[in-house]
């Protein structure tokens, strides 16, 4: 086992073609450490370098509603009537906090991402 620490671009493409090789070793062997380790310091490497932000918060709900099947239809109740359902999701008007309570508990989107500040489409 040579780890070094992942510095550049160089040491991450070195890093990630030494995991490609080693990456079915056996979980108790020498390899199999070294993968772990070496996942551990390229995952370090990416979020530095490489961070990916959080949707806004429309986008976040809608794309949970994609993963859940549900139409527009379905946030009725939650967030209000069927006329604020579409203002909201046509960023027509902000979500409020009682809004953003429902969304959390129903569909299970964090709050931090939800409170994130997004636009208003212009009229």
């Amino acid at each position: 086992m040579n780890l070094k620490p992942i510095k550049s671009d160089k040491d991450y493409q070195e890093a990630l073609g030494r995991l490609e090789v080693i990456f079915d070793a056996p979980i108790d062997s020498k390899e199999g450490d070294e993968a772990e380790i070496l996942s551990l310091m390229i995952e370090n490497f990416e979020n530095q370098n490489y961070p990916i932000e959080a949707p806004d918060p429309i986008e976040a709900i809608k794309i949970r509603m994609e993963e859940l099947n549900l139409r527009q239809k379905d946030l009725v109740g939650i967030i209000g009537g069927k006329s604020r359902v579409s203002e909201i999701l046509n960023r027509k008007k902000k979500l409020t906090v009682d809004m953003i309570r429902e969304l959390e508990r129903i569909l299970q989107i964090s709050a931090s991402v939800l409170v994130n500040n997004y636009s208003l489409e212009k009229k």
